[in-house]
């Protein structure tokens, strides 16, 4: 398979608020593992589909050190969030940019598996973060939108500076 594109702020097609999924079939199976081979070639720690132009409420993580615990999480739903824990953050659609962001530091989150299989999990830290910055991507949010306006325009001009010079 080959990597899936991903989207660059500040593409308007991140903006979009992604759709529930209806059935979890092959194709979704199929679309989940595509994002996980572009999520690791990238390199990352987590991919929603709206950042590579799928509409649909899916995500995948791993945060493990050796890239061997995939996390697929479709229609996820946090339950309960609790504390608060500033991070420096960064995301593959906005390449090369890291910037600190206040999150809950532990979440409770209802999803469905890769197998259709409804699921609960109870997380801290680096992957509460990490779900919470790929749901975001599924209402159209970025990182950036927690940013100043002058900070997110910085941000916009260099990545548009820089995709001209590659284009």
């Amino acid at each position: 398979m080959a990597p899936l594109e991903i989207l660059e702020f500040p593409d308007p097609r991140l903006r979009k608020v992604a759709k529930p999924v209806k059935l979890v079939d092959g194709r979704i199976a199929d679309l989940a593992d595509q994002m996980l081979e572009t999520m690791y070639e990238a390199p990352g720690i987590g991919l929603a589909a709206s950042q590579v132009n799928v509409h649909k409420r899916l995500i995948v993580i791993d945060v493990s050190e050796n890239k061997d615990q995939p996390l697929i999480l479709i229609n996820p739903e946090i339950r309960l969030s609790e504390g608060e824990i500033e991070t420096p953050e960064g995301c593959l659609s906005v390449p090369g940019f890291y910037e600190p962001v206040m999150r809950f530091q532990q979440i409770q989150c209802d999803a469905i598996g890769r197998d259709g299989e409804p699921f609960s999990l109870e997380a801290s830290d680096l992957l509460a973060v990490c779900i919470q910055h790929e749901m975001d991507h599924l209402e159209g949010k970025l990182f950036v939108d927690y940013l100043t306006g002058t900070k997110r325009q910085m941000i916009r001009k260099k990545l548009q500076k820089l995709q001209k010079q590659q284009a």
